[in-house]
């Protein structure tokens, strides 16, 4: 178990978290250049891009409010104990730096910062951003071997384009996945699906090629520990990629986001979900679409943070298992 103090956060016994330069979770920052780059374990990445969102937009300010709201995440979790900053090195890695009027050129940056993250062994967890980003991440982790995949959304974002041939949305990003076989989808599940539908092609599509969909109504009437125990026999024991669309949640719980769906899991179930991923091996994960202008109080923000602190907890004990 590492002890490095250089990798921990800044306690608020020592600074208060209302003050300082807002890091995630107050971790140090190190750009690819650090002498001390290569020794980080878990990488917390902010992508502020948001040109794949096709109606309310707002994203890209979403790793901004998102280091702001996780000064408020503390360093223990407060059922299991882990403390996931002792447990492995931890730092924000920054922003990828987008193009927000070129999305091909966008996609290319992320891929290419996400190959360096990579190759220096660091495994990444993404603030988005909308759900797109996803996609040039997956480019620069699935290298090797297609990954699966565990998705916490309201909907399958795996339509085949919008607007009469847009092939890249942020509705679009795991049917690209699948084709350029960064995806088995025989390993992915998508959880929480739900809300009104232009028609059935994604869900179509998602059959025909072996994803597993479970609508909130199954999600409801089994409960969370079930869901999650087929989700990691459906992940098995291969590198796994975790998605989780804020989205998922019910918007109650969190407004801030731009394409919202009644009827969703509370902000405990949404916790619930990422600590049933224990087991998983995890190759990376994302926490996407917070939409700062729909939530102004930061509340949707503060959950996406402990999202993320619950994600770092799970992934902690996946790297440890690794040795």
């Amino acid at each position: 178990m590492t002890r490095d103090p250089f990798f921990h956060p800044v306690s608020g016994f020592d600074l208060p978290r209302f003050a300082g330069v807002p890091t995630f979770m107050r971790l140090p920052y190190l750009t690819p250049d650090h002498p001390r780059f290569a020794e980080t374990q878990v990488g917390l990445i902010g992508v502020p891009w948001d040109s794949g969102t096709t109606n309310r937009p707002g994203p890209r300010h979403g790793p901004r409010q998102l280091r702001d709201a996780s000064t408020m995440i503390r360093a223990q979790h407060p059922t299991s104990g882990m403390r996931p900053f002792e447990a492995m090195n931890c730092a924000d890695l920054g922003d990828v730096g987008p193009n927000p009027a070129d999305i091909p050129d966008s996609m290319a940056r992320i891929t290419a910062f996400y190959d360096r993250v990579t190759q220096a062994g660091i495994t990444p967890l993404t603030a988005g951003g909308d759900h797109l980003t996803t996609l040039p991440v997956l480019r620069a982790l699935a290298r090797r071997a297609p990954l699966g995949m565990i998705l916490f959304d309201s909907h399958t974002d795996l339509y085949h384009s919008y607007f009469g041939g847009t092939m890249y949305t942020h509705g679009t990003p795991f049917r690209r996945a699948v084709e350029e076989g960064l995806l088995d989808p025989k390993r992915v599940v998508m959880i929480g699906l739900r809300g009104t539908m232009y028609d059935t092609e994604d869900r179509d599509f998602a059959r025909a090629e072996g994803i597993r969909l479970i609508l909130i109504e199954e999600f409801h009437a089994r409960g969370p520990a079930d869901v999650m125990a087929e989700a990691r026999g459906i992940a098995g024991a291969g590198e796994t990629y975790v998605s989780y669309d804020i989205d998922f949640v019910d918007p109650a719980f969190a407004p801030g986001t731009g394409t919202p769906e009644v009827g969703g899991p509370t902000s405990f179930q949404a916790l619930e979900v990422v600590r049933g991923l224990d087991g998983v091996r995890i190759a990376g994960a994302d926490l996407v679409e917070v939409s700062p202008p729909f939530d102004p109080s930061g509340g949707t923000a503060f959950l996406g943070a402990s999202i993320m602190f619950e994600l770092l907890c799970v992934m902690a004990r996946s790297i440890r298992s690794r040795g």
